[in-house]
């Protein structure tokens, strides 16, 4: 890993960052320079990928963080600064979802995806803010989905919240620039994550009808929506903010 790259002497906080396309970002990030905090609800899921980015030479801190808790999220920032000693860049990427029909579901399940899909980005970016104000820079980088541009049968609340995402990037973006933070929303498309094998059992036929329609044909793998993460969360997109950029092979083009 090398000091020069696009994040050298940069530090990133991602979430989500023990599996898929949050680790996908977290390696990115390291292996182009910058220090990356893994917050991940698994303590054991962070800790390998900290050691995975350590034995190549980077610096990782591991946080066991559930971003429905406001506190856990304050003290991950915390930790992060303790650490690194400044935040350049936060990638909001944890999400969660369980596939049914909305008929189906309860006000428990509506909970904990509002909680993980929306709120959990809100207490991110309400505790990372502070410090980026008072530095005059920074970048957040939504991970939202397109259920939440196109709507997605059998994850209406997933929907709903991963909408409310996108409109609070928007409202946010305006918010911060004259305080110079860009923030931006990448909403990947069916990506080939230990989340997909989870929401996809027991409905194979729909996932392959829906693969079937996607013009290249396949589901993307978290490194190619980690691309786009990146490049918004670098100076190559100094220029952009309140932007959402869908990953998603063509499935949907907006």
């Amino acid at each position: 890993m090398t000091g020069d790259g696009r994040f050298g002497g940069r530090t990133a906080v991602v979430t989500g960052a023990g599996s898929g396309i949050g680790r996908a970002v977290a390696l990115g990030i390291a292996q182009e320079g910058g220090g990356v905090v893994i917050g991940d609800l698994s303590a054991d899921r962070a800790k390998t990928v900290a050691e995975e980015i350590a034995s190549a030479g980077g610096n990782a801190l591991p946080v066991e963080v559930d971003v429905a808790d406001t506190a856990a999220v304050r003290a991950m920032v915390e930790a992060a600064l303790g650490h690194f000693g400044g935040i350049d860049v936060l990638v909001s990427n944890a999400g969660w979802d369980k596939v049914m029909p909305f008929i189906e579901t309860d006000e428990t399940l509506w909970d904990r995806v509002i909680a993980v899909n929306l709120r959990g980005h809100l207490a991110c970016a309400h505790a990372v803010l502070p410090h980026m104000i008072e530095r005059g820079a920074g970048k957040l980088v939504f991970v939202a989905s397109d259920a939440g541009r196109v709507g997605s049968s059998g994850e209406v609340v997933y929907s709903g919240a991963k909408g409310g995402v996108i409109a609070f990037a928007k409202g946010l973006a305006r918010e911060t620039a004259r305080q110079g933070i860009n923030v931006n929303c990448v909403a990947p498309g069916l990506t080939d994550t230990a989340m997909l094998a989870d929401v996809s059992e027991g409905h194979e036929r729909l996932m392959s009808a829906i693969i079937r329609s996607i013009p290249f044909g396949r589901v993307g793998t978290p490194e190619e929506v980690a691309q786009a993460v990146l490049f918004f969360a670098s100076s190559h997109a100094d220029y952009i903010t309140g932007q959402t950029l869908s990953v998603n092979g063509g499935l949907s083009m907006l």
